[in-house]
């Protein structure tokens, strides 16, 4: 199969197009034939340097997929040849993502949402999951609560907004004032722009607040939540503020969860959670996407096509 493998960790260039072993599916394991890819921060990060994830024999980026049942493995019963699928199989040890065809456990996929194509469903996997077990699994937000969304435009940022406007939430986002009106299509209730305004002063009284950016931003963010509110962050352990007295401060790191894609799809099957396709390429540009996507400039997702 055609696959594009890490030629050595570095730069965008490392990105190569080989031929390499299709690979089987084992027990409780599916074949799944990619129809699209998508992109993610931790594709170029781990492609950099080849840190926090563990490695196949041969490096190969990518974890979010869209595509159709191929093959079954021993004990799979969930699942059969022709059926549609999307996930964020193996995370985070190595999926494949960028290759004609990936094997993971079948419960690490979920059945694509029925109203999107595979370039908009492989737009969804970890960046909704990642969305979904922060305010969700996490925060626990509920209707009538305030929740404040950093780098709101984003790909986490942008469903982040989404999926706690379908709980009922006030959702207030941060981005630059050329992506307020899209933030107010996406149900946000009140827009920041994070270069003219200081957030801490423009909000007050909220309940929880997803940090996608890291930083200073983590520590600034106690100040406007209430006693008793929560603080989720991504970009790592190393971003919680020492002192959160008075508050929740929580990591999550996104994992492979069958039922958080059920509930994903279920929300985009109602019209209550559109991806953002930003940038659409063919595999063996994949390259292209990572330089695209480290200037940190997309709205939403970038998207390979594969098969």
């Amino acid at each position: 199969m055609r696959a594009m493998i890490v030629n050595g960790w570095g730069g965008p260039e490392t990105l190569v197009e080989r031929e390499v072993d299709r690979p089987e599916p084992g027990l409780g394991e599916i074949l799944v034939r990619v129809h699209a890819a998508g992109v993610n921060p931790v594709d170029w990060k781990t492609r950099a340097s080849g840190a926090l994830i563990t490695w196949g024999e041969v490096p190969i980026v990518g974890w979010d997929v869209s595509g159709t049942v191929e093959a079954v493995g021993p004990g799979v019963t969930v699942y059969r040849p022709g059926d549609e699928v999307y996930g964020m199989p193996s995370f985070p040890r190595q999926a494949g993502g960028y290759a004609e065809y990936v094997a993971a456990p079948a419960r690490h996929f979920a059945r694509k949402p029925a109203s999107l194509d595979h370039v908009q469903a492989a737009a969804l996997p970890l960046a909704a999951l990642t969305a979904w077990q922060a305010l969700v699994d996490t925060a626990a937000v509920a209707a009538g609560q305030r929740v404040l969304v950093h780098a709101a435009a984003g790909g986490v940022g942008h469903l982040a907004v989404q999926i706690a406007k379908a709980r009922g939430a006030y959702v207030i986002g941060t981005a630059s004032a050329g992506k307020h009106g899209l933030l107010r299509e996406l149900g946000a209730d009140e827009v920041i722009d994070y270069r003219e305004q200081d957030f801490t002063e423009a909000v007050s009284d909220v309940d929880v607040v997803l940090d996608a950016v890291g930083g200073e931003i983590a520590e600034r963010s106690l100040k406007v939540l209430k006693p008793g509110g929560h603080l989720v962050t991504l970009p790592g352990p190393d971003g919680l503020p020492a002192d959160a007295q008075g508050v929740h401060a929580s990591w999550v790191l996104v994992e492979p969860d069958l039922k958080g894609l059920e509930a994903i799809a279920a929300l985009a099957d109602q019209g209550l959670l559109k991806p953002l396709v930003d940038t659409v390429l063919p595999l063996e540009q994949a390259a292209k996407a990572h330089e695209i996507g480290e200037l940190g400039r997309t709205t939403g997702k970038i998207v390979l096509t594969v098969a």
